[in-house]
């Protein structure tokens, strides 16, 4: 072999290991790794370029490992949700209370006890944040699940904290946020997408109605166990305290000449008696309403009558003048 056949032999040689020294520093930058080929450089290739590849190639365990790290790896979301949960467990938000599922991290179900001097006082509402997988920087969707006639139930509520407003959304608001921004626009009485309109004596009846509404709730109960202990504690004591009540005793007539009073002497409310408890009236006071009546209508009756006879007497009267004229 001459020396320039040996020579050019060697610079062959030399340039194809630079050029797989090129491809496998290419393919640890970008970590890529599959079972025969990393960016086109498979192992033929690599025998052919008579160097070892530093990077392991054909380990089907190696990639389930990778995989499985990527899945163990949390997510954005998944770390800055902890992060509020921890938070709102130090510093609680007034009047709610709220819980991730244990399978779904995304999904938040939250209590809010209605405040004093408002007409939900009394009341449990129960609801769900759903976050989406890019939160902080896209807002969750806000539910109600609990009747409470401020919202419609099960719908997605429009607020600027919402999914509906993704423009006025501000990443560095917490769930602690969200939640307070949620209880602030119950209490108020400004109409948005997803809201009712209904009288404070409604939000009273079913302030009362939601502790027996969320105790069927299967998923309520689950993470809220504190709060269904301090309901069923608020039930037993409302029980009791309507065993103890006693009805009032109550007169057998209606006190004549006062039109005020009807049925046990109570005030009428619009135009009609009231009776306390639901009760029947008294065997007396029904004999005596039974007399009232059957003797006010004789008088009308025979007021009729004698209206009927004056009337035809004149008109008797008035056919014999004409006759005699």
């Amino acid at each position: 072999m001459s020396c320039f056949h040996r020579r050019y032999t060697n610079e062959e040689e030399n340039r194809k290991r630079r050029f797989s020294s090129c491809w496998l520093a290419i393919a640890e930058a970008t970590s890529v790794t599959s079972s025969r080929r990393v960016w086109g450089l498979t192992t033929e290739t690599a025998a052919v370029f008579r160097v070892q590849p530093r990077i392991h190639i054909s380990t089907g365990v190696s990639g389930e490992m990778n995989n499985n790290g990527n899945k163990r790896a949390p997510t954005t979301a998944t770390q800055r949700l902890k992060q509020d949960y921890l938070r709102i467990k130090k510093d609680p938000v007034p009047y709610i209370c709220a819980e991730p599922l244990p399978s779904n991290i995304l999904e938040w179900h939250y209590v809010v006890r209605g405040p004093e001097k408002t007409p939900y006082e009394g009341g449990y509402y129960h609801g769900k944040l759903i976050f989406p997988r890019e939160f902080p920087f896209k807002p969750p969707s806000i539910y109600m699940i609990t009747p409470n006639g401020r919202f419609k139930c099960n719908t997605r509520l429009c607020l600027s904290i919402t999914d509906f407003h993704p423009d006025t959304w501000n990443p560095a608001w917490s769930v602690s946020t969200i939640l307070t921004g949620l209880l602030s626009f119950m209490v108020e009485k400004g109409p948005t997408l997803g809201s009712i309109e209904t009288s404070d004596y409604t939000k009273r009846q079913l302030s009362a109605q939601s502790l027996a509404f969320n105790l069927k709730d299967k998923v309520f109960c689950e993470l809220f166990p504190d709060v269904v202990d301090e309901m069923k504690q608020k039930q037993k004591a409302q029980e009791e305290l309507s065993a103890r009540t006693q009805p009032l005793p109550l007169p057998d007539v209606v006190p004549d000449g006062d039109p005020q009073h009807a049925h046990y002497g109570l005030p009428a409310l619009n135009g009609g008696p009231v009776p306390l408890g639901g009760a029947n009236p008294a065997p007396g006071l029904q004999q005596a309403n039974r007399n009232h009546g059957l003797l006010g209508g004789a008088l009308a009756n025979l007021f009729v009558i004698v209206g009927f006879a004056a009337f035809a007497y004149t008109v008797k009267y008035v056919l014999r003048s004409i006759a005699q004229e």
